[in-house]
């Protein structure tokens, strides 16, 4: 059973050891520019680090969600494939735009891309097993 979802939880674990990277980021930024919690405001460098950590954090539960789901319902390769690509340009996304807002953009649309094409997979996935048990139809 766990070789069927262990790509999965390698992904997982990554995105996990990921969102600690930004969040160690954040933390240097603020003793960088002496910004004392709670405050989020401060010198555009900093806030830009800040925005994009939270950012990535907000897409973060969506990611977790599709990248099971598709895993599960789908091809756990395929689904780790995809969410490593994901990983890779979240990372860019939040260099990208602690360098400059425009900085974002490109690994913004990468990152919505792969997880739309995720959400496809899940869906697909879903409607093969429903259709197989309830009308005897294999769509994949």
């Amino acid at each position: 059973m766990l070789h069927n979802i262990v790509l999965l939880g390698a992904v997982t674990l990554l995105g996990v050891l990921e969102q600690a990277y930004f969040s160690l980021q954040v933390i240097a930024a603020r003793r960088k520019y002496s910004i004392s919690p709670p405050c989020t405001s401060g010198p555009p460098e900093f806030e830009r680090v800040f925005r994009a950590q939270v950012n990535c954090t907000e897409y973060f539960p969506m990611f977790l969600a599709v990248l099971w789901l598709s895993g599960i319902f789908f091809h756990q390769g395929t689904a780790a494939a995809c969410g490593i690509l994901y990983l890779f340009a979240r990372y860019r996304y939040f260099n990208g735009y602690s360098i400059s807002s425009q900085g974002r953009l490109a690994p913004m649309y990468l990152n919505a891309g792969v997880l739309w094409f995720m959400m496809a997979l899940s869906a697909l996935g879903i409607l093969d097993v429903l259709a197989f048990h309830y009308l005897g139809v294999a769509i994949l």
